[in-house]
């Protein structure tokens, strides 16, 4: 066993996971109220390999919170006419408003990964994208974006895992893709692109918090954690809510008018 096994904490029992989770999540919908409040711009970023426990982490992060003020961009495969356009052209038109979060489930980083290792780029428009993008992202900083970017690192041993338990579960097959087998395959290249991109990318306006996510329980909870400390905030101004009374149930039987409807058969 290697010292770096031996320093492992043990896994999370679920009902303390639980428990954190549903701390953590309130003070997501009280960081909700702040950003609409103050008219906040936030944009998040999530990358890493495949099966590095992304779609779990996003899930925990908002399945609480309003997907108006939430929004999660997760953009298929760019299309002919998309290939045409300015490269982070089809990111732009999902950029934030006022009071608003985005959440990009893979994002303009595709082309330093996917992009480069399986040639779906020339090397002149990965060594653009390269130079260009800390430009690209210290003026969305400079325009009042506040932009987090998250780099969720899953071990080789771990990916193995996760991959084979897809392979296993009719319920997880639909995540397998042949790029995904693919760039199993490949696991060294990606490697090499990763630093290449942290290199070029990680930077004082626009810097990668990498989160260590072998463990799923610990990685949602630690990137949310991190996440409420890089936005400041207070609890917002809120008026009392009071229920207004109902009308007289005299005035209309809405149960008798559904009488003879087509209602589902109650199984369960």
């Amino acid at each position: 066993m290697s010292m770096r096994d031996e320093e492992k904490p043990p896994r999370m029992k679920r009902k303390e996971y639980e428990k954190e989770l549903r701390k953590l999540q309130t003070e997501l919908c009280r960081l909700q109220d702040w950003v609409v409040h103050k008219g906040l711009r936030v944009i998040i970023v999530f990358e890493g390999r495949d099966a590095a426990g992304k779609g779990g982490t996003i899930k925990a992060m908002t399945e609480r919170v309003s997907p108006r003020v939430f929004r999660l961009v997760a953009l298929p495969a760019p299309s002919d006419r998309e290939k045409t356009q300015l490269y982070a052209q089809r990111y732009m038109q999902h950029f934030p408003a006022a009071g608003e979060v985005v959440i990009f489930d893979r994002s303009w980083y595709n082309r330093a990964g996917v992009e480069y290792v399986m040639d779906f780029c020339t090397k002149e428009q990965y060594k653009d994208f390269v130079n260009l993008c800390p430009k690209f992202e210290s003026h969305i900083v400079s325009s009042g974006i506040i932009l987090i970017k998250f780099w969720l690192e899953v071990s080789q041993k771990e990916q193995h895992k996760r991959f084979e338990a897809r392979i296993e579960d009719p319920m997880r097959q639909w995540k397998l893709s042949p790029m995904d087998l693919e760039s199993f395959a490949r696991w060294y290249a990606y490697s090499k692109a990763r630093d290449t991109m942290l290199e070029a990318t990680d930077t004082e306006d626009s810097p990668w918090h990498i989160v260590r996510s072998d463990d799923k329980q610990r990685a949602r909870l630690n990137t949310i954690a991190h996440f409420l400390d890089l936005i400041p905030y207070k609890k917002a101004p809120r008026d009392k809510i009071k229920l207004p009374k109902r009308s007289n149930k005299e005035e209309y039987d809405d149960q008798a008018s559904l009488k003879g409807r087509n209602f589902i058969p109650e199984k369960y």
